[in-house]
């Protein structure tokens, strides 16, 4: 396995069970280390569940929490790769180790995307877990959501460079999934530059593309500014 690491100052886990949150993390063929917010890119969703698998299964037989955020098309599918798995879902749901939301709980609250609200419930997943006592929480995202046409969606690009201030505060990996079937090839560059990790071909690497998030924004902000003139 690589070992991928940098030397980004990490909060601290919870006590008790926080002291395992220095534990390695395998993921997708690698070690990861400091930068935790990964961009994963699946070209169908067998492919994303076996990188997926192994990565949730470790977390929860480590006791941590598992957050896991799904098309609601998609919920009983998404349960039944779990079981598949070996996962005992009602088990781990009573325990609270496994928590499953879907995007209109989520991305999509009261109908639009508002990237303030998600980027605030984004912290509240994560403190929360530590406050519940667990070291780490996992979360799992799907972002096809941004493919839809209500309102806000068009904010995917800043909220994912945004995330990019709140989520070195903590040592809970966050990873985003994206299928590639369904999104355009210039959209998914810059997907692909607001992550400082990233899963292609099923192996995660650190993301030579990334953008830190002030000059992403900026760039943003131009863009918007030459569209409007």
């Amino acid at each position: 396995m690589n070992s991928i690491s940098d030397n980004a100052n990490l909060r601290e886990g919870a006590s008790g069970e926080g002291q395992q949150s220095d534990q390695p993390i395998r993921f997708a063929g690698s070690v990861l280390g400091a930068k935790r917010h990964i961009c994963a890119f699946f070209h169908n969703r067998d492919e994303e569940y076996q990188v997926l698998l192994p990565f949730i299964k470790e977390g929860l037989k480590r006791g941590e929490k598992a957050f896991h955020i799904v098309d609601p098309q998609l919920r009983e599918e998404h349960l039944k790769r779990l079981r598949s798995a070996g996962i005992d879902v009602a088990a781990e749901e009573q325990s609270r180790h496994l928590e499953l939301r879907n995007w209109v709980e989520t991305y999509l609250r009261e109908g639009h995307f508002d990237q303030d609200g998600m980027l605030a419930l984004a912290q509240e997943v994560i403190e929360g877990g530590s406050q519940q006592g667990f070291a780490l929480t996992r979360v799992v995202a799907h972002m096809e959501w941004a493919l839809g046409d209500q309102p806000g969606v068009d904010d995917l690009l800043e909220y994912e460079t945004r995330l990019n201030y709140i989520l070195p505060q903590y040592k809970d990996p966050v990873i985003c999934t994206y299928d590639l079937a369904r999104f355009g090839g210039n959209i998914v560059v810059d997907i692909m530059r607001t992550h400082p990790m990233i899963i292609i071909g099923g192996v995660v690497q650190e993301n030579p593309f990334f953008v830190p998030p002030d000059e992403f924004l900026r760039e943003l902000a131009q863009r918007d500014a030459t569209q409007d003139a």
